[in-house]
């Protein structure tokens, strides 16, 4: 720490996670009794807009001066700061989100704890500072995301669950700007945990799409985990089990987005695949979700029961899926995404399922693998010979595919004399 500064703190994550002896990315300190003319003839580089913030001159670790927060308008943005060398730091800390964070550490490795936040690590308990969480509806995202990242030994304490419902009650949380929902949706979903993230925000409208699932009844032959929420809970833990990327995650949520509608509108699940994919496209609309996000969970909702049967579908069927719809060729990183959703799918269905092998996703990375080695070069040349151009060469190139995926299937069929497994919905 600084020296030339007489009282500096380090604060919030950095301490929380050096008491649970985890390494943590970032370390912000806290500089209490000071001015900003004092940082900057330190040396230190102003970026803060809203208060003042600084980065060191060559750690480029945050200071920011110690101040408090008053309410002052709806949702994030409307707040009177007051950063004056008056403020303590226990003023500082009470301005925190959950007593976990709202501890500091002095230059001599001394705790300061003004909030129980040692006890309440030691309990696993996510428990509101003071009342001024209620300031901030981001801090509900940001708690749901906390037990993401610890997991199902921590829980929220029940005032500050109270306090949550008040803020829903309020409707101060109808204030909360899509994109910072995005921002820590996105985060909880990198997360070791990320449906405990939607299971503590379970109540609160924040994602309709979600909720809606509660209570969807599914064929118990292939769903014997329960309705449409517990199983989409199960797939995206798969997801995260297996360790598969945030975009496969995200896929995993919304691929049965379409079920809720489906079963409201009709009193069954058919079609559910393709009605989704407009609801998922409002959703994304909604919260400002990313194309990389929006595309692969668009494609995993329209397919994902054709991937379910790979083994059933004719050539042509299979050139509709690898080549047509999921343009498997141009992109194979999304189409091994895509194929590890639908494994996260097949098995996300409680512990019979849980292991269960999951065929279809190495037969159809040989299938693509079968289309990328013939030669295709030879298909234009030939076609020219003949006389053809423009979309009469597609088309040439399209029938070649097609009778390569039959050669292979033929192929397997023959060489491979049993009845694959098969799931659907």
């Amino acid at each position: 720490m600084n020296n030339k500064l007489n009282k500096v703190y380090l604060v919030g994550g950095a301490v929380r996670d050096s008491l649970l002896g985890r390494q943590s990315k970032d370390k912000d300190y806290v500089v209490v009794g000071e001015t900003p003319a004092t940082l900057i003839a330190l040396g230190y580089q102003p970026v803060g807009s809203d208060f003042p913030v600084f980065l060191h001159p060559k750690t480029k670790d945050e200071y920011a001066l110690a101040r408090t927060e008053r309410k002052s308008g709806k949702g994030y943005c409307g707040f009177t700061v007051d950063a004056s060398t008056s403020v303590t730091l226990e003023e500082d800390l009470a301005r925190r989100d959950l007593t976990i964070n709202s501890m500091a550490m002095d230059a001599k490795g001394s705790i300061i704890d003004p909030f129980n936040g040692q006890t309440d690590l030691k309990n696993k308990i996510l428990r509101h500072t003071t009342d001024a969480f209620a300031e901030d509806p981001v801090r509900v995202l940001r708690i749901a995301r906390f037990l993401a990242r610890f997991g199902e030994q921590w829980s929220i304490h029940p005032d500050t669950q109270a306090l949550i419902k008040q803020l829903k009650a309020s409707g101060e949380l109808a204030h909360l700007v899509p994109e910072r929902v995005w921002n820590e949706t996105e985060k909880a979903l990198s997360e070791k945990h990320p449906q405990l993230f939607f299971q503590a925000l379970n109540g609160l409208a924040l994602f309709p799409e979600i909720e809606s699932m509660q209570g969807i009844p599914q064929p118990e032959k292939y769903h014997p985990e329960g309705d449409v929420y517990i199983h989409t809970m199960l797939v995206l833990k798969r997801a995260a089990d297996l360790g598969f990327d945030v975009e496969t995650r995200f896929a995993a949520l919304t691929h049965d987005f379409g079920k809720a509608y489906c079963y409201q509108q009709y009193g069954n699940l058919r079609g559910h695949e393709q009605i989704g994919i407009k609801i998922i496209n409002e959703f994304c609309e909604r919260l400002k979700v990313p194309n990389k996000f929006k595309t692969l969970a668009v494609l995993t909702s329209d397919n994902h029961t054709r991937c379910h049967t790979l083994f059933e579908l004719t050539p042509k069927k299979v050139h509709k899926l690898i080549v047509e719809k999921m343009n498997a060729i141009v992109h194979p990183h999304r189409f091994l995404q895509f194929l590890q959703a639908c494994l996260c799918d097949a098995q996300g269905r409680g512990e019979t399922f849980v292991n269960k092998d999951y065929p279809q996703l190495q037969f159809a990375q040989s299938l693509l693998n079968a289309l990328n080695q013939f030669d295709k070069k030879a298909i234009v040349q030939r076609a020219i010979s003949q006389g053809k151009s423009g979309p009469h060469i597609g088309t040439a190139m399209r029938e070649a595919e097609i009778n390569c995926l039959r050669d292979y299937l033929t192929e397997f069929k023959n060489n491979e004399n049993k009845e694959p497994n098969h799931e659907n919905n």
